[in-house]
């Protein structure tokens, strides 16, 4: 299901598994990477992956992240 608004609560646990991952990476948050990263952590987001350690598990096996 598409969201087309997202509460406080979950643009925190989107923000966390970005920042998570942009260090992990060693990215820049302001990066085309990170821009990718963060449409892709949308997808997983809507896909069901809801909280940040799953966001951020499911992105770690993302392909092309």
């Amino acid at each position: 299901m598409l969201n087309s608004s997202y509460s406080p609560e979950d643009l925190d646990v989107l923000r966390c598994a970005l920042d998570a991952w942009c260090a992990e990476k060693r990215i820049d948050i302001k990066s085309a990477e990170a821009r990718f990263a963060a449409s892709a952590a949308l997808d997983l987001y809507q896909a069901g992956h809801t909280d940040s350690e799953k966001l951020l598990t499911a992105m770690r096996s993302h392909k092309g992240l």
